[in-house]
């Protein structure tokens, strides 16, 4: 693996070359420099740990649920969490729920042996697509029980091409893959991979402890009322062209947004493209929020709570690189809406199959559909309960992990 090797080589120059001039990776490196130091001060020599990596924030949310379940079944064992991306570890380098948080080092040997030197983890999980080559070489070597969870494979990826044999073996380190669907586990056998398991994906226990965990928001309850309320979240310019123009023509409804990026310049733009009252959330009161008939969230930890307030949710993303989030407004057993870039994400697909989404190409679409879901009382309760049905009938992945570990 001479190629993977050089690859991560660069990967880790270009990294070091573009650390003054750009935010994130001066901060992974940052983090880099003190991670063994860290691990050094933090983690209790006589203590055993159990490692959870994760490549960003997406993946954290997988792989909570079973880290809490563990921390409050496992008492005994400390909790080593590590992330690849700054957006995953800047947001949750605090969490409560590990003993240590830190940076992963790249993939090097040289950082793989030290970094398990220090460590010494007594197993280690590897949320969803984390498939660390010298990592899992040297897990497997040191006898370190090591597995993979929520993991999702398809046809695609090198594993499965003729030229992906040195990539495949990577795979043979894991002790058990617990894979999100049945197609994963055929194309595993395909290749000989048969310690597999397939038990859903945890996110879905993770959205359903979300929405029991939401906060309550006074000045977003007040500015609801009792009017017919669409939440649009994650989104971008595209999107906002298609539901401000519907929201623009339609004063029966409110609309909250909650931008993807949450920039000066970003809200100036959808303001500029409002034509009804609206307010700000960092500057709303109980006075001025009732005047309001669009609500812009301008911060961010608020959106998993928000849509609760609505009849209708879009998840923006769907009209570039892909769809966003979309079980965490499912859960609250309303209808969710999307761009038509969502084919790559299972629970989109199979949230379309159910009734409970609906993925539009055009204003037009959005335009029929909408009408029709606000205007038609038992089309918007079937999709809604629907939706709800499918997140609660796909949970219990976590405990189904738990139950195949021996601690």
């Amino acid at each position: 693996m001479l190629l993977y090797d050089l690859g991560i080589g660069i990967y880790d120059v270009l990294v070091h070359l573009d650390a003054p001039f750009s935010r994130k990776p001066r901060k992974m490196m940052k983090g880099h420099w003190v991670v063994y130091e860290q691990l050094r001060q933090q983690l209790e020599k006589d203590r055993r740990y159990i490692w959870f990596h994760t490549a960003s924030l997406g993946e954290f949310e997988q792989g909570r649920p079973l880290i809490e379940k563990i921390r409050a079944k496992y008492p005994q064992y400390g909790i080593l969490l590590t992330f690849f991306s700054p957006s995953g570890y800047e947001v949750r380098k605090n969490y409560r729920g590990a003993d240590v948080v830190c940076y992963l080092p790249f993939d090097k040997p040289r950082n793989v042996k030290k970094f398990l030197d220090i460590a010494n983890p007594c197993m280690a999980f590897f949320i969803k697509y984390e498939f660390w080559k010298n990592y899992l070489d040297e897990l497997h070597r040191r006898h370190i029980p090591v597995y993979s969870v929520s993991s999702i494979f398809r046809r695609n990826q090198i594993f499965f091409k003729w030229y992906g044999s040195l990539y495949r073996k990577v795979l043979h380190n894991f002790d058990h893959l617990f894979v999100q669907n049945e197609r994963s586990k055929r194309y595993l056998a395909k290749i000989g991979i048969n310690r597999v398991t397939v038990v859903g994906d945890t996110r879905f226990d993770r959205v359903l402890q979300i929405r029991e965990e939401a906060k309550e928001l006074p000045l977003v309850a007040r500015f609801k009322g009792d009017a017919i309320t669409l939440v649009a979240g994650s989104s971008w310019q595209p999107d906002e062209d298609l539901f401000i123009d519907y929201f623009n023509r339609h004063p029966e409804v409110k609309l909250i947004i909650a931008p993807h990026l949450v920039d000066e310049n970003h809200l100036v733009e959808i303001i500029g493209k409002l034509k009804r009252p609206y307010v700000r959330y960092t500057r709303a009161d109980e006075s001025n929020v009732c005047k309001a008939d669009c609500l812009i969230i301008d911060c961010f930890g608020l959106l998993s709570s928000i849509y609760r307030y609505g009849e209708v949710a879009y998840i923006g993303g769907g009209f570039g690189v892909g769809i966003h989030n979309t079980l965490e407004a499912a859960v609250y057993g309303i209808p969710v809406i999307f761009g038509p870039k969502y084919q790559k994400f299972m629970e989109a697909v199979e949230l379309i199959a159910t009734g409970g989404a609906f993925s539009v190409q055009s204003g037009e679409e959005l335009h029929r559909l909408l009408d029709r879901l606000l205007t038609d009382e038992a089309f918007l309760t079937a999709a809604g309960d629907n939706a709800g049905r499918y997140v609660t009938d796909n949970a219990g992945a976590t405990d189904k992990v738990l139950g195949m570990i021996n601690f």
